[in-house]
């Protein structure tokens, strides 16, 4: 059996012409189907056909517009070469920035952590008092997608090894 390589990019989505303070509504399926219709306007039918088998947007947060998409390792290339050309996410014109590639989703996670904790520190400054920043911390440390990735993944890698034990 052959083991399929990834890829994952932390991407920064930056709106142009909004304020820094207000959330960008922000939907994985929208930022797919941006991602990917630049790969197909920019690399045509073989950027197509190479980067949709395995790309995926896995997490988006609007308060510090931070998004994890997962390509499979080749066409990541051609997804990291596309995305400074993104220019609308939706109706929303926006600009992607590249902050991270990594090959595991678990770097990426302690990545995003460190990452997200200094964005909550700048923006903790600004409020004014505790229930404010508790509400805000909340908001901006939700990274329960990737939580739940985590579970799940460790749900699967157990019930694998039981399956092998009983067969033996």
């Amino acid at each position: 059996m052959v083991r399929f390589k990834n890829r994952y990019f932390i991407v920064e989505v930056n709106p142009l012409g909004q304020c820094g303070g207000k959330p960008l509504l922000l939907k994985g399926f929208e930022l797919y189907l941006a991602v990917f219709g630049a790969v197909e306007k920019l690399h045509g039918d073989y950027g197509a056909a190479a980067v949709s088998s395995g790309f995926q947007a896995k997490y988006c947060n609007e308060y510090t517009r931070i998004a994890v998409l997962r390509s499979r390792h080749g066409p990541d290339r051609l997804i990291a070469s596309t995305l400074p050309c993104v220019t609308h996410i939706g109706k929303t014109p926006v600009s992607l920035r590249t902050i991270y590639k990594g090959a595991t989703l678990r770097h990426c996670f302690l990545f995003l952590q460190k990452y997200q904790r200094a964005a909550l520190d700048k923006l903790r400054s600004k409020l004014r008092n505790d229930e404010e920043r508790k509400a805000l911390e909340a908001a901006v440390m939700d990274i329960s997608v990737l939580e739940t990735f985590r579970i799940s993944k460790a749900q699967n890698d157990f019930r694998n090894s039981t399956v092998k034990n009983i067969s033996k």
